[in-house]
């Protein structure tokens, strides 16, 4: 696997601990709002940041994302 794939695995697991949610529901998640893409096309800046970033960085994208479709 790529080191941006093996990334796309840590952040979908960091989320889901520090926000108590199922992979199921961390999927989902990041499938409606486009997580996925943000996270690897942000793999340069996001792979150099501690997991509290990561996970408040995750939030204010989909925030946004959420804002944005309303």
């Amino acid at each position: 696997m790529s080191r941006q794939g093996d990334f796309l695995i840590y952040c979908t697991e960091q989320y889901k601990s520090a926000k108590k949610l199922t992979g199921k529901q961390v999927a989902e998640l990041f499938s409606k709002y486009g997580v996925w893409d943000y996270i690897y096309s942000c793999f340069d800046a996001l792979h150099t940041t501690g997991v509290n970033y990561i996970v408040n960085d995750i939030d204010l994208y989909i925030d946004a994302r959420r804002t944005a479709s309303v």
